[in-house]
């Protein structure tokens, strides 16, 4: 499982120009790719690191404030680009296990306390950001 975690002060996603999620500061935009083995191990794992990391202003988490999190599915983090001109997206995960595993994150996170905003899993989504610092961090399990 991957994620990039950018330090926000609002982001949003559409699909078919219908908002569908929003954060305001203190937040993290968050990306989330999944490969073929994530199972509940590294869902618990993200979720946890997600919350407790201190990438917000004044070294505070998500836990230590009430900030909230946007999560959008991204597959393309599995992207693999290094022969030819064309990515291959073979480590991604089909949407059978990707999909699971992107609302057990979801939900782990909201047990946890975060306030969570959703991208649409496998949608055509537009999302708009305004980083702070600008502070982006990759997390890999």
């Amino acid at each position: 499982m991957r994620a990039v975690l950018q330090r926000v002060l609002s982001a949003s996603v559409t699909v078919d120009g219908e908002a569908v999620g929003a954060i305001e500061a203190p937040g993290l935009l968050v990306y989330l790719g999944v490969t073929h083995g994530d199972g509940p191990d590294e869902v618990a794992w993200m979720a946890r690191k997600i919350w407790d990391v201190r990438l917000l202003r004044d070294e505070r988490s998500l836990s230590d404030t009430d900030g909230s999190v946007l999560v959008v599915s991204q597959f393309t983090l599995y992207g693999d680009a290094r022969k030819g001109r064309r990515p291959t997206w073979a480590a991604a995960a089909p949407g059978e296990v990707g999909e699971p595993a992107y609302d057990a994150v979801c939900a782990e996170l909201e047990r946890l306390g975060a306030r969570v905003a959703r991208g649409v899993f496998g949608a055509d989504m537009r999302v708009e950001s305004v980083n702070d610092g600008p502070v982006t961090v990759i997390l890999e399990r």
